[in-house]
This record gives C-alpha cells, sequence and structure tokens, in this order.
C-alpha cells in the first residue's frame, strides 16, 4: 500500500500545529494510516513503562544488568522454582498497583473510534485490558492467572498471592530492586528461606504463572490467530516494542512481506528498522495520546 494514497483525516480532526516538530511528517504518515482504519497495533514493553513497569531493552531497560528465568530453569529445580516466586512475590505489588497510562488509553480510544482493529501485547500485564481494550491477544499470556503445569487447572494470581503471603508472613517486608519481568531481587539467603505452595487441586502439582517464559513457544492457536489479524489489517502499527525477539518480529516480517504499511512508534533502535515505512522515536504516552486527539477518537 502507497501511505502517500491514503485519505486525509476526517473532518474535524484537529489542525496540524504552526510549528511542526522535525518529525512531522512521520505523524502525519502514521495518522493517515490510522484514519484510514483497521490498523492492527503490536505494543510491548515500552507502552508500560510509564506506567511504572520497567522494560528490558528501552533507554531504562535493565536487560544488561538483569537475567530472567528460562523455563528451563524454571522446571528444572525447586531451588530455582523458589527463587522465582520469591522475588515475583515481592514483584507483585507493582504489577497489580499499575495502572494504564496515556498509550494504553490512546489505543483503547483508536479502538473504540474504529482506526484500530485489533492489538496484539506481548506485555504480560493486563493493562491494555484494564484501559478497555475489547480486542487484546495475549500474546506473551498473563501474570494475572497462574497454571498448574500437572493438573493444568487455572488460578488467579490474587488467590496465589494470598496463600504464598499465608506461607511467607513478613515476606513482603524486604526492600528489593523492581525488574521487568514481575519480580524484585531479595538477598540470596532470603530466597532460600521462602517457602512455595502446591497446587489445590492436584495437591502436587507445580504452579507457574501462566506466561511464555524465555525458552518456551507461544501456543500455536495463539500465533496462528495473530497471523489472522495480520492478514486482516491494512496496516501494523509497533508500539513500544525493540522487536528484539522473534514472537514479535515475525508479524512485522508477515506484514511486509504482504506489503502493508509497518509504521513503528519506540524510542530506540528495533530490529524491525528496515521494515518499516514511518518510523517515530518518540514518548508513547504523548505521541499515541496526539494522534489519538488528531483523528477525534
Amino acid at each position: 500500500m502507497d501511505v502517500r494514497a491514503l485519505p486525509d483525516p476526517p473532518a474535524g480532526a484537529a489542525a496540524p500545529r504552526p510549528s511542526a516538530p522535525p518529525d512531522a511528517h512521520g505523524e502525519r504518515t502514521v495518522e493517515r494510516l490510522l484514519a484510514a482504519g483497521r490498523v492492527l497495533v503490536l505494543s510491548g514493553a515500552g507502552i508500560s513503562t510509564e506506567s511504572g513497569i520497567p522494560d528490558y531493552r528501552g533507554p531504562t531497560g535493565s536487560r544488561r544488568r538483569h537475567t530472567p528465568m528460562t523455563y528451563q530453569e524454571f522446571t528444572g529445580s525447586e531451588d530455582s522454582r523458589r527463587r522465582y516466586w520469591a522475588r515475583s512475590h515481592l514483584g507483585w505489588e507493582t504489577i497489580v498497583s499499575a495502572r494504564p497510562n496515556a498509550g494504553h488509553r490512546a489505543v483503547a480510544r483508536l479502538a473504540a473510534a474504529g482506526r484500530v482493529m485489533g492489538v496484539i501485547t506481548q506485555n504480560v500485564d493486563g493493562l491494555h485490558a484494564a484501559a478497555g481494550t475489547r480486542e487484546a491477544v495475549e500474546l506473551h499470556g498473563s501474570l494475572h492467572r497462574v497454571i498448574c503445569l500437572t493438573c493444568h487447572n487455572t488460578v488467579s494470581r490474587a488467590h496465589l498471592d494470598q496463600r504464598l503471603r499465608e506461607a511467607n508472613p513478613g515476606f513482603r517486608d524486604i526492600a528489593a530492586r523492581m525488574n521487568p519481568d514481575g519480580d524484585a531481587e531479595p538477598a540470596r539467603e532470603q530466597e532460600a528461606d521462602f517457602h512455595t505452595v502446591p497446587c489445590q487441586v492436584c495437591g502436587t502439582g507445580t504452579l507457574k504463572p501462566d506466561v511464555v517464559f524465555f525458552g518456551e513457544s507461544v501456543p500455536k492457536p495463539r500465533v496462528a490467530h495473530c497471523y489472522e489479524l495480520v492478514d486482516a489489517a491494512s496496516a501494523l502499527l509497533v508500539a513500544g516494542s525493540s522487536l528484539t525477539v522473534m514472537s514479535g518480529l515475525r508479524f512485522v516480517r508477515r506484514a511486509a512481506k504482504q506489503g502493508k504499511p509497518v509504521a513503528i512508534v519506540n524510542q530506540g533502535p528495533t530490529r524491525g528498522d528496515d521494515l518499516a515505512a514511518v518510523r517515530l522515536d518518540l514518548p508513547l504516552g504523548a505521541a499515541l495520546t496526539e494522534l489519538a486527539d488528531r483523528l477525534g477518537a
């Protein structure tokens, strides 16, 4: 699709600002894509940093000093699971208290106005749904659910949190640094004293957050559904993702292969920059809010 041939934004949208910023042309291009409708949003950790949730690879990312637990580590040893749940129990307060920010709300507004036809989010924080976006596919699952690896029973994280509180009174009083995947870092000796709890249904099963760990594959039906969304979209808007991992990059590649415009709004370079028709290096909350305002969403 030739982005230059897209229609002007609808009547009633705000007029361009008199003093245009250096990337005004790029903003105008993204606006035209959204004005045409049927845009699919692919969001990453960068859209949630303004809600107080750290990311891995952005300007304030911690990937270089924090190594996330892999699926193989988690399933391979009780010590690893104890370490994971000790850290996650500390970090859960940050996740559960986080609220949607301007970026999440702007995406929800654009969806309600018919400009965005769906959202694929790589985030596990549930903030798109909390902002009111109905069609949000959680590619990597959600920290708000917990699954038993033995009997596959699923419970809410709030339920597990209460059980962990009872098994570890006073543990939340520990001061620790927050990490991007919803955990925090206590001292090693404090981790060793943490008590995990088994599945209440089968009695012995290992509990795991219902998220895709590093080294674990996204369920095939979920990937297939995301491909269907890409196929049905007129354009793809990447919001706050470095596209470092293939789980998100593959959708950018599919859209580009189909000749659909790819727009990227992200602070810092991404792995999909060479496939983008337009690239904006802007704070997401302000950029998406302005786009929604200009389109009268």
